[in-house]
């Protein structure tokens, strides 16, 4: 590991971590992205392949690694057919195009299911987490060991600097929504308990089965074969069957819930979720005569993602928040992307999100392959980041967001840059998205594979 990406990732948790001006670190960045790019380009195969078709060698300026980032898209190069007809060889192989470290050869006949698949991996240290593709095909992020437990650290520390909650294991926890089994949920869940739940109680268990990589992947490939018109009658039977047994547990976890909110009513809570079913069970609280005047007014929360399509009131978020007596510097907002595994914590006064030192802004134009100036004042534009923490993969990532950031101070008094809470996705805005350097690096990983 190179000395200065050393330095800058030492410096989560501390105190200055988010008050650092873009250019006093200006220069250490631009020298620990070239250290990156020493250690890395020869063993990360999609790296090394960005470098020869860019002529680049070394890394001397921020422009120099825009030809050099990867598309978030890239994560879901494998062709769909090595999944749907379990080519775990073939799947393997595509997933060492991306890794920093040698994904060992697999054989199909010895695995059973994608489960088992990713398993069988982590005996050999490759962690590989999935997103849920609600929109597509899954993203495979393949990290190391080293990746997971820089997460447990992150993780806590970004939440105590965002929402001023000192971790001392004084609170009760409660998720009200299942969580997909993917190693970074596993080890970051692990991370926060620790930190905050009060040992006099155990963690509070949601009700709802939750997700495997198996059922997620499983759902991306049925729904392909839906649309492809090859699905096997007994295949959807069987999925309608889960997926109604799913909606009942869903719908009988509100009351329990509700239920155990209020019998912990008097100690400090951390809840967490989705909007959706944040509503729910505060609703459900309500209507057993329970609001804000029964709860502990030192309470946390911290939603994730958005509304994930649900309908709900223009006052959804006051309602909760009124219901279990959430005060403002207690609700704890985080901007980040699978991709990467640094956040970026929202503070109370100014409403942005702040990038720490380690964690080096690129905002490019909207084709993602040319740099917007990076000096005072704000720019809007694709957010694209270089997450120097990264060790199980290339930490440079291109995404569909489109943010504005401003390199000048903020007004809760942090000196590093921030973005505004305006992120939206390019896909959204304009119902497509198409990043230039996509094709030719989808192309490369699918020769490979």
């Amino acid at each position: 590991m190179g000395e200065a990406a050393d330095k800058l990732t030492g410096l989560v948790g501390t105190a200055a971590c988010y008050d650092m001006p873009f250019a006093e670190v200006r220069a250490a960045q631009v020298t620990a992205m070239n250290e990156r790019f020493q250690e890395r380009r020869d063993a990360i195969k999609l790296v090394g392949h960005r470098a020869r078709e860019a002529n680049m060698a070394e890394i001397r300026r921020h422009e120099d690694v825009v030809p050099l980032l990867l598309p978030h898209t890239a994560y879901k190069s494998y062709p769909e057919a090595f999944l749907a007809g379990e080519k775990w060889d073939r799947l393997a192989k595509w997933l060492d195009t991306v890794s920093t470290y040698r994904v060992p050869p697999q054989d199909p006949a010895s695995i059973k299911g994608i489960d088992d698949f990713i398993e069988k991996l982590e005996a050999s240290g490759h962690y590989v987490s999935c997103s849920s593709g609600t929109t597509g095909k899954s993203a495979m992020l393949v990290a190391s060991l080293k990746d997971m437990q820089w997460c447990q650290k992150e993780a806590v520390a970004a939440y105590s600097w965002g929402s001023g909650v000192q971790p001392a294991r004084d609170r009760r926890m409660f998720g009200l929504a299942a969580v997909a089994v993917v190693a970074r949920n596993l080890f970051t869940g692990d991370a926060y308990t620790a930190a905050l739940q009060d040992p006099a109680h155990e963690r509070f268990a949601y009700p709802v089965p939750p997700m495997t990589v198996g059922g997620l992947t499983g759902m991306v490939v049925l729904r392909k074969a839906i649309a492809d018109g090859t699905a096997k009658p007994e295949d959807i039977a069987r999925y309608e069957e889960t997926s109604a047994a799913r909606q009942k547990a869903v719908d009988d976890a509100v009351g329990i819930t509700a239920r155990a909110l209020v019998e912990a009513r008097a100690s400090k809570l951390h809840v967490s979720g989705l909007w959706a079913g944040l509503y729910n069970v505060a609703k459900a609280v309500r209507d057993m005569g329970y609001g804000a005047q029964d709860f502990n007014p030192e309470n946390s929360i911290y939603v994730g993602g958005g509304l994930k399509r649900a309908v709900l009131p223009d006052d959804y978020r006051e309602f909760v928040y009124e219901t279990f007596n959430i005060q403002p510097e207690r609700n704890y907002q985080n901007y980040s992307m699978q991709e990467m595994h640094t956040g970026m914590p929202r503070c109370q006064k100014g409403g942005r999100y702040h990038l720490p030192p380690w964690l080096v802004p690129l905002v490019l134009n909207k084709n993602g392959d040319e740099l917007l100036p990076m000096q005072g004042g704000e720019y809007e534009g694709r957010a694209a980041f270089f997450d120097l923490s990264l060790d199980g993969r290339w930490g440079g990532v291109i995404s569909g967001d489109r943010i504005s950031i401003d390199f000048s101070p903020c007004a809760c008094g942090a000196r590093g840059p921030s973005v505004r809470d305006n992120v939206a996705r390019y896909a959204d805005l304009e119902g497509d998205d198409k990043i230039g350097c996509a094709g030719t690096v989808d192309a490369y990983v699918r020769g490979v594979a």
